[in-house]
């Protein structure tokens, strides 16, 4: 079910309305904050008491997180509310429309007097480090220009700072929650499983991300088979492709190991070289900035240095520990399979010791089990799904060493001042802490311990950031362990 609104609502439809916003996370106070701004009756539910201790001015807590109550004129939600909570049932029963925090700012920009331009991104994997990309071009084009949205700033308040252009990070939650968001171009990177407990199907899925594409210029990695149909099939009026091949008209490409333009005659952009992440991916992620950048009139010399002045954030495959010859890579952002592969490929030639698992979201560990089986030298299974994990390992690698972490392993901890016991850090670090050393018992000089989960984290860790900050610890603790070779 996708409820919304048959029209945008104006700041003057939303003054003086009573208004729900369903969630106190960083997204729902940011929409509260500007639901006063414009006059509304603001009313915050959440599940956690806690949560709604501290909300901005003007905003009062409700008491059913579940519930919308009768009169209410709109439903403002959390992204990861799924479309059969019961919430989402209320709002239904209560006539009321319900969308998500984006389409809000979207509905505000509409009505400023100078709106601001919306490049869009989302994909299953890299939206980050080409939403991040796009900001650094846009801004080293002198553009008055934030990176917001899925990207941990909140889309709503990049409109009500004033930002001329927003480089917005959009995930398939937040999508299906905003049916009105016309950006004045949109990507769609890559389309794998993912998120299919929440959507029902791939195919959900993939019509979700299809709306990032409702704009003027779409762009779409059409290396990607899902992406590129959805490309294919997208109204925009333009359509551009990019691909690591050398491009063709209307496409941006790699030729000789220069990142090259045929869409928007910039020609030569910058070397393959300068991006990073380096690899296949970084380097698409940085066609699809590139793209996106040069829709809004954005320069070659502007995209180049950009990309030059750009790092990816952590837990994107960056080494935080070399010990006895072995190097340990965080990518705990391979929250799904699709990016575990893309992590795995990138470790080659080196032999990979895999710290993988956690909460798979309906998606299938098979094909990705059975295409990079020959570059791993062992795997340490980790988090509530694991015994999936195992199984499509005994199918596609019947001969690797496998070790499993099972909740209570009593691996000692190494830390000067450990969590306290039974803490939830306790648990995470306990849990790291036993992976990290199975593998570096696995691993031999030269390999590459690799954390690339395949799975989201929220089994056992906060996020994907303490997961990867509890695997950079255990893996930098290894040197200083007695008879751990430094």
């Amino acid at each position: 079910m996708t409820l919304g609104c048959d029209r945008v609502m104006t700041p003057e439809d939303l003054s003086g309305a009573p208004v729900l916003v369903a969630g106190a996370g960083v997204s729902g106070l940011a929409a509260a904050a500007a639901l006063v701004e414009v006059g509304a009756r603001v009313t915050v539910t959440d599940a956690r008491p806690a949560a709604l201790a501290d909300l901005p001015p003007g905003a009062e807590p409700g008491d059913d997180p579940d519930g919308v109550p009768a009169g209410t004129a709109l439903v403002v939600t959390s992204p990861g509310r799924r479309p059969d909570h019961p919430l989402v049932a209320a709002a239904a029963a209560a006539g009321a429309p319900l969308v998500g925090e984006p389409e809000l700012a979207w509905w505000l920009g509409r009505a400023m007097q100078r709106p601001p331009v919306w490049l869009a991104v989302t994909g299953t994997n890299g939206k980050t480090t080409t939403t991040g990309m796009l900001a650094a071009m846009l801004r080293a084009a002198g553009r008055d220009a934030v990176a917001c949205g899925n990207i941990g700033y909140p889309v709503v308040e990049a409109v009500r700072v004033g930002h001329e252009v927003l480089a917005v990070e959009l995930s398939s939650f937040q999508l299906h929650w905003s049916p009105s968001i016309r950006p004045l171009a949109g990507c769609v990177l890559n389309v794998a499983d993912d998120h299919l407990d929440w959507h029902g199907s791939l195919a959900a899925y993939a019509a979700a991300k299809a709306r990032a594409l409702r704009a003027d210029v779409a762009v779409a990695g059409v290396d990607d088979p899902a992406a590129a149909a959805l490309l294919a099939a997208a109204p925009a009026p333009r359509r551009i492709g990019v691909t690591l091949a050398e491009p063709a008209p209307d496409q941006l490409g790699v030729v000789d190991g220069v990142l090259v333009d045929r869409a928007f005659d910039g020609g030569p952009l910058v070397e393959a070289a300068v991006v990073h992440p380096a690899g296949a991916p970084g380097i698409t992620d940085a066609l699809a900035a590139a793209a996106l950048a040069r829709a809004v009139g954005v320069g070659p010399d502007a995209v180049h240095a950009g990309l030059d002045d750009f790092r990816p954030g952590p837990h994107r495959g960056g080494v935080v520990a070399t010990v006895g010859g072995v190097r340990y890579v965080d990518d705990s952002k391979a929250t799904n399979p699709h990016a575990a592969a893309a992590s795995l490929a990138a470790q080659a030639p080196a032999p990979i010791v895999w710290i993988v698992g956690g909460l798979l979201k309906g998606a299938s560990v098979d094909d990705l089990v059975a295409r990079h089986a020959r570059g791993l030298r062992a795997a340490v299974v980790i988090g509530s799904e694991r015994a999936e994990i195992i199984a499509a390992l005994a199918r596609h690698a019947p001969d690797l060493p496998v070790a499993e972490v099972v909740p209570g392993d009593d691996a000692t901890m190494s830390d000067a001042n450990p969590p306290d016991a039974g803490s939830d850090a306790a648990t995470s670090t306990t849990v790291m802490t036993s992976a990290v050393r199975r593998a570096a018992a696995l691993a031999r000089p030269g390999d590459v311990v690799l954390l690339a989960p395949a799975a989201a984290s929220m089994d056992q860790f906060a996020d994907y950031a303490e997961r990867g900050l509890r695997f950079a610890e255990a893996a930098t603790a290894l040197g200083t362990t007695p008879g751990t070779a430094p």
